[in-house]
């Protein structure tokens, strides 16, 4: 059923109007309760008194109170979506109506229609929220649940009632959308460390709310990995979340108590219909927002740009290689109508059709249901938002890059072309900017080890804080290594020789300082060979330390000794990586080439490096990228005793390329210039030592810093290694 064309901005306004004023009206009445204490309470309410139970050290009033407050508003919200499909169908026979009545009368059946709802709308809620519950609240507290701030006070109050696992829970809620707040990140690192709490105490209190963004993770991560059936069901399984969160968002907008707009002086002409106007207005508003809410992660200041449009054209690449043709081409077709003219969508369009043989049925594929109701309902909004700021004064600002130029009055197109020319002209000068790197960092000082010579610098390696250097492990010592590794490498962290879980086509085995210790106790492996696996990271932090001229100290973070073998039988057709491109301390996101130090990413790395054993296998180069994680800046070739150095930030997003015959080993190292992320496993392994009357003897290199040498280092990068800059990097090469 339609409505009449003629009138259908004035059915859209109308009900906007009549949902409003109830909003504004619904705490003035509400259907009769015999147990007002069973009727939800002011969160708002709730969450001031606990805040003030905290500050009076009333630690399990506090408690209760926080803990009520988060539960209550989360109950609103059920009860307001849960009346909200009540009373769709309220008023229904005044709806049919609509379509057969003409002149004046179809007014008052509108009128009829939507005060219908409203009133269901208002009695529903009323016998679950008390009359002040029903008020809106402050922006500050908006503002307070928003940033998660609740559960900052809920991790010390639970501290104070030693509650530890649900302390570690509300400081984990809470770290998620503040990755930058330096003392939770130490009160969580506090948390692990304390008796009875293990790492499944770390949830996420608020994941509900972030399912998208859950699946949007996984579906990338399937992506690297090359399986693109299952990428495919993530994607769509996305696409669904989205408009599903973006639909309760609207309608929370909807049936959410509003204030009436100011007013605006006694000059002002503003009077009952103007101020209706602006009502709706902004209600219509607060819809158009959740596009750019939904599409925030937790903890990020902006919205990811053509968030849903982006999904559907994952969706569709996916589901091509996946072999579904069929529902890549309805998906192409969705995206298609976010940008019809788009030259890359119609190319994939033909492509699609000449693959299906460009049979009938296929020219008749049409677009996914869902998405035409979701832009059908957004150009609505926008065209009244269009004709209130063209006429009525109003302000709104487009969430969307899609947008037709249609939409937008005659009157407003200059200031909208002219906004959006200066976002493409920002856009087009980030992509232009040179990286730049805070890591601190300042690659180029000495080298103080004889022998260690710097085989590519910054200039080879296309980069900021990038070093290769050769000879810091002897070939005697690269083949004690091997053998550790050979001997203890299934008995070590335990990967055991399973799948590596980067790739299906590999083996991973892994061994730590501590663990190598432990087997030498045992008596499974040599007790200097463990030794010289403990004095390596040393040597390397000496060395990095006095090249990237550090002017703090440098501590190791984590030592792990790493083999990856090639599956013989499964090397067939591989197009994969035994290590995907990433940033060893944030998460790269492709599609904004931006990098958020958050969870899961290990924030507190600095500098990262890779001590290599051997050469004689088929593959498994280190590469440097481009953001975009496909421009290859820079490829090493591993080598017995080299050594690659460089920054843990998004300056340097890397990979490694496939092992396709034998088996890699090698020595990764990171390092953190906060003392308290220390690698407390090696403290561990030096105290067993110690404890068996062995100690960790440093060589005299190290202890004298070996400063003469560096003036040779530097002399050793040969004019022969100069001319092979070309083919090291690989140009500007796509993977």
């Amino acid at each position: 059923m339609a409505l009449q064309s003629g009138r259908l901005a004035v059915y859209v306004a109308f009900n906007c109007v009549i949902l409003a004023l109830f909003s504004f009206t619904s705490t003035a009445w509400a259907g009769g309760s015999p147990n007002v204490m069973s009727l939800l309470q002011p969160y708002d309410f709730l969450y001031y008194s606990g805040v003030r139970a905290y500050f009076s050290g009333e630690w399990g009033k506090a408690a209760e109170l926080l803990e009520k407050s988060i539960v209550t508003r989360e109950s609103l919200f059920g009860v307001r979506r849960q009346c909200y499909d009540d009373c769709m169908a309220a008023g229904t026979e005044a709806l049919k109506k609509l379509d057969s009545e003409h002149g004046t009368m179809w007014d008052l059946w509108a009128l009829d229609w939507v005060q219908q709802k409203a009133e269901c709308l208002r009695f529903c809620i009323g016998r679950s929220v008390t009359h002040v519950g029903q008020l809106p609240v402050s922006a500050d507290i908006e503002y307070e649940f928003g940033t998660r701030n609740p559960y900052n006070f809920l991790q010390v109050t639970y501290y104070k009632l030693e509650k530890l696992q649900r302390a570690a829970s509300a400081a984990h809620t809470y770290f998620v959308a503040n990755p930058s707040h330096l003392e939770m990140r130490n009160n969580i690192e506090k948390y692990r460390r304390m008796e009875g709490v293990t790492e499944e105490d770390f949830q996420d209190r608020e994941s509900h709310n972030e399912k998208h963004w859950v699946l949007y993770d996984a579906a990338l991560q399937l992506e690297a990995n090359s399986e693109w059936k299952q990428a495919a069901e993530k994607w769509k399984a996305c696409v669904n979340e989205t408009l599903r969160q973006t639909e309760e968002c609207r309608v929370q907008c909807e049936v959410a108590s509003q204030r009436l707009p100011e007013d605006r002086g006694v000059d002002s002409v503003d009077g009952v219909f103007e101020k209706a106007a602006a009502l709706s207005l902004s209600l219509l508003s607060c819809r158009q927002s959740c596009v750019t809410q939904v599409a925030t992660r937790p903890g990020r200041i902006s919205a990811q740009e053509d968030f849903l449009p982006t999904q559907l054209e994952h969706l569709h690449i996916a589901q091509f290689k996946g072999g579904d043709i069929s529902g890549a081409l309805q998906m192409l077709r969705s995206l298609l109508l976010f940008y019809p003219s788009d030259k890359d969508s119609l190319d994939n369009l033909q492509l699609y059709h000449e693959t299906l043989g460009g049979d009938t049925e296929s020219q008749s594929t049409q677009p996914a249901q869902e998405i035409v109701r979701y832009i059908n309902h957004s150009l609505q909004e926008k065209k009244l938002l269009y004709f209130g700021m063209e006429n009525l004064d109003f302000t709104f600002t487009d969430p969307d890059l899609w947008t037709p130029e249609e939409v937008v009055p005659e009157s407003l197109r200059e200031i909208w072309r002219a906004e959006k020319e200066k976002i493409n002209e920002k856009m087009k000068v980030g992509e232009q900017q040179e990286e730049v790197d805070d890591s601190g960092f300042f690659a180029g000082g000495p080298v103080p080890r004889v022998g260690v010579t710097i085989t590519m610098d910054d200039e080879m390696l296309n980069g900021t804080n990038r070093v290769v250097l050769d000879g810091v492990m002897t070939e005697k010592e690269c083949d004690r290594i091997l053998q550790l590794a050979s001997v203890a490498g299934s008995l070590g962290d335990g990967y055991r020789g399973r799948r590596s879980p980067h790739t299906p086509h590999e083996t991973f085995e892994g061994l730590t300082v501590l663990r190598a210790v432990k087997l030498a106790q045992e008596g499974l492996v040599n007790q200097s060979d463990a030794k010289l696996l403990h004095e390596l990271g040393e040597r390397v932090r000496t060395v990095l330390h006095s090249y990237f001229r550090s002017p703090s100290g440098l501590f190791i973070t984590f030592t792990h000794l790493v083999c990856r073998t090639a599956v013989t039988e499964d090397q067939k057709g591989r197009l994969d990586l035994s290590h995907p491109v990433h940033v060893d301390n944030c998460l790269l996101e492709l599609e904004t080439k931006q990098c958020w130090k958050e969870p899961p990413a290990f924030t507190h790395r600095d500098l990262s490096a890779i001590l290599y054993l051997n050469d004689n296998f088929d593959g498994g180069e280190l590469f440097f990228t481009n953001r975009d994680a496909k421009t290859v800046t820079a490829r090493v070739k591993p080598s017995c005793g080299r050594l690659v150095g460089f920054s843990s930030g998004p300056v340097n997003p890397h990979g490694v390329t496939a092992v396709t015959r034998g088996r890699r080993c090698a020595l990764a190292l990171w390092f953190t210039k906060e003392k308290l992320y220390r690698d407390r496993e090696r403290e561990e392994a030096e105290a067993v030592w110690a404890a068996d009357g062995h100690s960790v003897v440093k060589t005299d290199e190290e202890k004298e810093g070996g400063a003469t040498s560096s003036r040779d280092a530097r002399s050793q990068v040969t004019k022969e290694k100069k001319r092979e800059r070309g083919r090291v990097t690989g140009g500007k090469d796509e993977l």
